[in-house]
């Protein structure tokens, strides 16, 4: 529907305002490219530098349009070490190298580019730059953690962080971006110990840098002793929110005053780290757990001017996960709520019923999508399936709404299903807050022996799927009406027999919408494998149409009620 498909357009110019966004904090020209080296986003300091507004520079080749020698002229690909490093995928910087501006004249600049993913689909690079004459000294190898970071280096690293850790609402992969972005970079090993909902403290990750390779000790994480209220040792007082510290091993070498000081005293002996920082990770709220970076391999310990940068990062750490927690615990209760709003299955002699929802993955919320059956007053039975528009607790709370007020009206009047879903059309509009809403009800009463004839009308929803027992397929297209929630006068009925041993398909927009591709196509897909599955049993059916229709990138909840006829004697 075409709410849905709006809402779909929406995370793709959130994202762009949130890079945007990202980009302003930084205090020097920043832009950001796609994989095809074209500019998506760049701050307000790069526009000044470059004398070009952002309708100049976005959408263009930046090699093409800004890189030039010392002269003014071209710079070829092959000669460009930004392009190299770009290609290469990796952190590089150079001193001196040149822009030209949009009055034609040609910009020393110092620069350092970063790669990183974007919500793990596209892979981008940061760009920063200054002036050259206001470029700091910094070394051959860019964020080595033997070296300082350039004030280049640490805005782009920040930006990164900002960018990386607000794309994702996942609690998992919140904690693998963040030990992507310190670890080789600033550190040997990472260590992220996390308090739960229950206060207990849990060593989520211990990770040690092998070169490019990231290697997580599973024997080194797990559970940890209480967090001790007066303890002095750094992992206590920021577990407590107290402070950021340096430690070594000789820190914990005293007799230990906690069970958390025994567990730190062994991951120094394990992991070898010479030098660590220790860092609170906090949300607006509270203290979520603590960030230890720990050196080992490298020749400089960790000094406290390192620590501004590593809050800067914790900080924005702590945000992120606060979201994502946030958010898993609200679709947690989202799914809960809806699992048990969704009724379970009446049984109805001679007819083979079952139903499936699957929720949406990952970062999408749960949605209204929903399913019914129920016996009437005169002994028909009602087969229902909707979707109330919307992604959130309130589409699931419409979702209840509207199934409970149908089966009042339902059970109370023994109408056309046309006829019922006028009443509640009418109902919602003004005892709701459900705006836009889809639906089919349908009739099922035995007729003529073991034949079934099917009554239905259909309030903006896809059309049911009806499957011989041969494999022959047809749409019930007729019936068809407009969605609920706008004054749509009469609504019309439509009624067939269903065939022996056929299969009825209810199911909602999830399982056939897909990005970039159009909605009959969709439906052509799930003719196509309805079809192929005609002869399994029930169960199998509805399992394997779900498998093999339900598109890849599906970001939308599916709910499906499927009914057999009974076979040709």
């Amino acid at each position: 529907m075409a709410a849905a498909e709006h809402d779909k357009r929406v995370p793709a110019a959130a994202r762009a305002d949130a890079l945007t966004r990202a980009l302003e904090a930084i205090g020097a020209g920043a832009y950001i490219v796609d994989e095809r080296g074209r500019i998506i986003a760049v701050n307000a300091h790069a526009q000044d530098l470059l004398a070009r507004p952002a309708g100049e520079l976005l959408g263009h080749d930046a090699h093409d349009l800004l890189h030039r020698d010392a002269h003014g002229r071209p710079l070829p690909a092959t000669q460009c070490r930004m392009r190299q490093a770009f290609h290469a995928r990796r952190v590089a910087q150079a001193e001196m190298d040149h822009f030209v501006r949009g009055d034609g004249s040609v910009l020393p600049i110092s620069w350092t580019v970063a790669p990183y993913d974007i919500d793990g689909e596209a892979s981008c690079t940061l760009v920063v730059f200054d002036p050259s004459a206001r470029a700091q000294e910094a070394g051959s190898r860019p964020g080595a953690v033997d070296e300082p970071l350039s004030e280049l280096e640490r805005l782009a690293l920040l930006a990164e962080t900002t960018t990386r850790l607000t794309s994702t609402l996942d609690v998992e992969e919140t904690l693998r971006r963040l030990v992507a972005l310190v670890v080789p970079r600033l550190a040997d090993w990472t260590v992220i110990d996390l308090i739960t909902e229950h206060d207990e403290v849990w060593r989520k990750a211990v990770v040690h840098a092998e070169g490019d390779t990231l290697v997580y000790h599973e024997e080194l994480q797990g559970p940890m002793p209480p967090i001790p209220k007066e303890s002095p040792m750094p992992l206590s007082r920021a577990l407590r929110g107290v402070a950021s510290t340096l430690a070594g091993p000789q820190t914990y070498q005293r007799e230990p005053d906690s069970g958390i000081a025994v567990e730190q005293r062994r991951l120094f002996d394990a992991t070898g780290i010479r030098s660590a920082a220790i860092t609170p990770i906090r949300s607006p709220r509270e203290v979520l757990g603590a960030l230890t970076l720990g050196r080992a391999d490298h020749r400089t310990d960790f000094s406290p001017t390192d620590l501004p940068l590593i809050e800067d990062i914790t900080r924005r750490a702590g945000l992120a996960l606060d979201n994502a927690r946030l958010y898993q615990r609200q679709r947690k209760v989202a799914e809960t709520m809806q699992n048990h709003l969704l009724p379970q299955m009446p049984r109805v002699p001679g007819l083979e019923m079952t139903v499936r929802y699957l929720p949406a993955p990952d970062a999408s919320q749960v949605g209204g999508d929903w399913y019914d059956a129920f016996p009437l007053s005169d002994g028909a039975t009602a087969l229902a399936i909707g979707d109330v528009v919307g992604h959130d607790l309130e589409a699931a709370a419409g979702m209840a709404q509207v199934r409970n007020m149908l089966r009042a009206y339902a059970w109370s009047q023994t109408k056309p299903p046309s006829r019922i879903i006028e009443r509640l059309d009418e109902a919602i509009r003004h005892i709701t807050d459900v705006t836009m809403a889809t639906m089919i009800l349908a009739r099922l009463e035995e007729a003529n022996g073991d034949h079934w004839k099917l009554s239905w009308s259909n309030a903006g929803h896809p059309p049911p799927l009806l499957i011989s027992h041969d494999g022959l397929t047809e749409y019930l297209t007729d019936g068809h009406g407009i969605l609920l929630g706008v004054e749509a006068g009469r609504r019309p009925d439509a009624s067939t027999m269903l065939p022996p041993g056929s299969t009825l398909v209810l199911y909602t927009d999830g399982l056939i919408e897909e990005p970039g591709h159009t909605l009959d196509e969709g439906l052509q897909r799930l003719r196509r494998h309805a079809a192929a599955l005609a002869h399994r049993p029930l169960a199998s059916f509805t399992d394997q149409l779900l498998r093999r229709v339900r598109p890849a990138e599906n970001d939308d909840d599916v709910a499906l009620l499927a009914l057999r006829a009974p076979a040709p004697a």
